[in-house]
């Protein structure tokens, strides 16, 4: 005897509808026994019912964990201890990271785990129910927000990227993926050569830490990053978490949960498009020593162009740059470079002027008194006074002045001035010798070695501090 005729003895089988259920065939239930009345109705036997009731087509997910009997307004266990909200993060991709702007944005899967007793429901294999965002706006999750940061959202293609799990015990996983632009405060005064510190700050809006406990789940395991993330100008070396409480003058403390992440600049495109372009230009300012003080032509279209190509580089890096208020390792850099090649513009101002003066008065010497050229001793054209009638030579009017090189040689002239009395017709009065050195091109000699020592020793020094 199956179980249905143990259950219900007088219950017709389908072979016996037609003796003990004859209308049935004509769709009517009058006149039918109790269980041929049950059979036809759709009635289902207990044993072919599923033991699960998560499992069963015939009960709505929102019956079964009994939505609508609680208070979702209310945090788990109001009034008792602050409920635990264990958090994990894993990072998808770090985007940009803006020096402008002083921010960074990130897109991660933020998960949060606590229990909800309210949500427990029976079931004997113990497997959890997944939902959608559908769900989530009808029972309690944490309201976790982004500090500082400036711009977030969830994502919502094709559907949105929230997802809820419910498990037989209570226990919730609660997971949506968001992509936050937040504030990073950066230290620019190593620019280029800079290690930069962001940190992520995730906190509960409304929940102190007298309600809500946030923790990460697993300590720095808690957070994951894909091994494919990487960055066009850093090179991230390290991410960790930490904890702390945050105090509001007005509401109280809340915990917050810290992301750090630590990145180093990669300096190799600052080499390139900044470094690089500065030295050559100083380089360059230096073959205005080797071309001769006459060309004028050359040696000051060079120096211009020299001084304008590097103010163009100062403008183009500081167009990208935030305007702050201390000088980055950049700027003295480009800066010392640009008063380098200044320098060298002055340096052929103060060659030209120098030669100027000089001929001006090897000119004057040369209209008042002839002079006699390569002469080696001025003791042989000492003319006795007994015969000339000259008076003794004056020491004092001796001088010695540069002269132009020719072809590496110094040209000495020897001038005999000679200066007469304007109240002695006739007589003069003393004779003298005037030794004139003229080396227009001393400052220039100077400059091919002072220059470019002076330089390098700029960068040991800069390098050896800033590297």
């Amino acid at each position: 005897m199956s179980a249905l005729q143990h259950e219900h003895p007088h219950a017709c089988s389908p072979p016996a509808f037609g003796p003990l259920c004859p209308l049935l065939h004509f769709g009517s239930h009058e006149g039918l026994p109790l269980p041929c009345k049950r059979w036809s109705q759709g009635f289902v036997p207990p044993t072919a019912r599923s033991p699960d009731m998560t499992k069963s087509p015939m009960t709505k997910s929102e019956q079964l964990l009994r939505i609508d009997d609680h208070d979702f307004t209310m945090r788990p266990a109001f009034g008792g201890p602050p409920i635990p909200v264990g958090v994990d993060v894993q990072v998808e991709s770090l985007d940009t990271i803006s020096e402008v702007d002083m921010d960074f944005t990130m897109t991660l899967y933020l998960r949060h785990y606590w229990k909800d007793e309210r949500l427990s429901f029976p079931s004997n294999n113990n497997q959890s129910m997944t939902f959608d965002s559908r769900l989530v706006k009808k029972i309690w999750v944490p309201d976790m927000f982004f500090v500082h940061s400036k711009r977030s959202f969830i994502h919502d293609t094709t559907t949105d990227n929230v997802m809820l799990r419910v498990y037989p015990d209570g226990n919730v996983l609660y997971s949506l993926r968001v992509t936050v632009t937040a504030m990073c405060n950066m230290d620019l005064s190593r620019f280029p050569l800079d290690t930069q510190t962001c940190s992520l700050e995730i906190e509960s809006y409304a929940y102190t830490d007298d309600d809500l406990m946030l923790y990460w789940k697993k300590g720095n395991e808690s957070l994951n990053t894909d091994d494919r993330i990487s960055l066009s100008q850093f090179l991230i070396q390290k991410f960790h978490t930490t904890t702390k409480l945050a105090f509001y003058s007005s509401t109280g403390w809340y915990n917050r949960l810290y992301i750090h992440f630590t990145l180093r600049r990669h300096i190799f495109f600052f080499l390139l498009q900044t470094y690089f372009p500065a030295t050559l230009m100083v380089m360059l300012s230096w073959v205005s020593f080797w071309i001769d003080r006459r060309a004028v032509p050359a040696r000051v279209p060079l120096g211009i162009t020299t001084v304008l190509t590097m103010s163009t580089i100062i403008t183009g890096v500081n167009a990208s740059m935030p305007r702050v208020s201390y000088i980055k390792a950049v700027d003295i850099y480009l800066w010392v470079s640009f008063v380098f090649v200044f320098l060298s513009v002055i340096e052929y101002a103060a060659v030209n002027y120098l030669s100027t003066v000089q001929e001006r008065k090897e000119r004057k010497l040369r209209e008042r008194l002839p002079c006699t050229c390569g002469i080696g001793n001025p003791d042989d054209l000492m003319i006795d006074p007994m015969i000339t009638g000259y008076g003794s030579m004056d020491g004092n009017t001796t001088g010695h002045y540069g002269m132009p090189e020719n072809d590496g040689r110094q040209e000495r002239m020897l001038a005999q001035v000679a200066l007469s009395d304007p109240q002695l017709t006739g007589q003069v009065k003393a004779r003298s010798y005037v030794n004139i050195w003229i080396d227009t091109h001393a400052i220039d000699k100077y400059s091919r070695v002072v220059f470019p020592g002076a330089y390098i020793l700029f960068n040991i020094i800069y390098w050896s501090i800033y590297s």
